[in-house]
């Protein structure tokens, strides 16, 4: 089939490149002429394990292909996927709809008969059926269809290629057709198909990210009852995680959920649930917010704590930036907002990322950085753990203590091999787990 690709940020760039590979002639298309011309020459926009590859071998095949023209665009299919960004509104909770809106308005003039408008993007409830409204007025049998992305930042090209399910919400047998043909592929080789209406498929992606983040905060909250009692919420989550009707995913305590699609996620479900008058939801997902929030102001609590209850000119060591190993992105990090509460308490902050430092650069400037982990602990009074690459479980922690000022951790992310990290002379400190030595918080002059 022929497809266009409308969006080439994460979920298109992603979207486009797995389509081409399974077999469909693809066109990408941008505003952005710089970001066209360097897709086009194969460079993959952002970090994404596997798909600077996918993306030039599909270039290079001739099945992928850009511009920045939706009448070209119109010309070259029928079926056209919009995958634009729909970030929080600067002036409130709500999805901002301006990009989504603008790809409508100018694919209308252009479409053809037949034409089937797919949306990927992550909107409020309602959306398609206002723009398929708008899609109706241009050419005969012109319709929208919604089609969530459930990707994993990390994980995308997998999730694209092997996804644990496919959810479809069409208003007629024609795009239904379209979009198992679409997805002929995955639907072969077993994956789970949804044909829902549009407003279910809408909220089957916010519902989904939604009860994630619940996960995550509610382990955030045992880990501080955990804090309080002398318990150990590492232990706590396995066993709870254990009943089958729960799970471990998702119960990993620590510095909580951030990057592009969690918070703003469930704060545009908020909105559109309150516009609704659904406030048993809205009661819900305020509070999960309110827990995950909580974590960076906690995880800077207890670094406090642990520096004597000033930061003013300690050395702080950072292991991390993204907001999820695997990626490049800081978008809603909660690395980087730990990292400059402390900067601007007094600290002296310096953040190694293994992929992460252009981005972090550029949206905290006022951070230090180094390119060495060594580098950016060298005499410290306290090293912060806050992103969890596996990089930094491989880490030999002799050989990091010989570096800092003080050998003592906060492991914000619960992710680090404890013993090992205390044979070598660390005092390690987690959220939700109990101090093992009282006389660990006054370690070299710290009480």
């Amino acid at each position: 089939m022929r497809l266009t690709v409308i969006g080439t940020g994460y979920v298109g760039t992603v979207h486009a490149a797995c389509m081409a590979d399974i077999g469909h002639e693809v066109l990408g298309i941008d505003i952005d002429a710089e970001r066209i011309a360097s897709l086009s020459a194969g460079h993959a926009p952002v970090h994404e394990p596997g798909l600077s590859e996918l993306l030039a071998r599909t270039v290079r095949s001739g099945r992928l292909r850009f511009t920045t023209s939706l009448a070209q665009g119109s010309r070259f299919a029928r079926t056209h996927f919009v995958c634009v960004g729909t970030p929080q509104r600067p002036d409130g909770k709500a999805a901002d709809l301006r990009h989504v809106d603008a790809v409508i308005d100018g694919l209308v003039p252009h479409l053809r008969p037949g034409s089937l408008v797919v949306g990927k993007s992550t909107v409020p409830v309602g959306t398609a059926a206002r723009l398929g409204r708008r899609v109706a007025t241009a050419a005969s049998d012109c319709q929208v269809a919604w089609n969530p992305e459930f990707l994993r930042e990390g994980s995308a090209v997998h999730d694209t290629m092997h996804p644990e399910r496919i959810v479809v919400g069409v208003t007629s047998e024609r795009a239904d057709a379209v979009l198992r043909r679409v997805y002929g592929h995955m639907l072969r080789a077993g994956a789970p198909y949804f044909r829902t209406d549009p407003a279910t498929a809408e909220l089957v992606k916010v519902a989904s990210n939604s009860f994630l983040a619940a996960k995550i905060s509610f382990i955030n909250a045992m880990a501080e009852v955990c804090e309080a009692a002398g318990a150990d919420v590492r232990l706590l989550a396995r066993a709870v995680g254990a009943d089958s009707r729960i799970g471990p995913r998702f119960l990993a305590p620590g510095l909580g959920f951030g990057g592009s699609c969690l918070p703003k996620d469930i704060r545009a479900f908020t909105a559109r649930a309150e516009e609704l008058g659904a406030n048993e939801v809205v009661a819900l997902l305020n509070e999960v917010d309110r827990i995950n929030t909580r974590q960076r102001a906690r995880t800077v609590e207890l670094a406090r704590k642990l520096v004597d209850g000033d930061f003013t000119g300690r050395r702080i060591g950072v292991l991390g930036a993204s907001f999820k190993p695997g990626s490049d992105d800081v978008r809603d990090s909660p690395a980087l907002a730990v990292a400059e509460a402390m900067q601007d308490e007094g600290a002296h902050v310096r953040v190694h990322d293994p992929e992460a430092l252009d981005s972090a650069r550029a949206a905290r400037p006022g951070l230090g950085y180094a390119l060495d982990v060594h580098k950016a602990c060298e005499e410290a009074d306290l090293v912060l753990h806050l992103t969890a690459w596996p990089e930094y479980g491989r880490l030999d922690p002799a050989a990091l203590a010989a570096v800092v000022r003080r050998p003592l951790l906060l492991d914000a992310r619960n992710a680090l091999d404890e013993e090992s990290w205390r044979a070598a002379g660390w005092h390690l400190h987690a959220l939700g787990r109990p101090l093992r030595h009282e006389a660990d918080l006054a370690v070299d002059g710290v009480s």
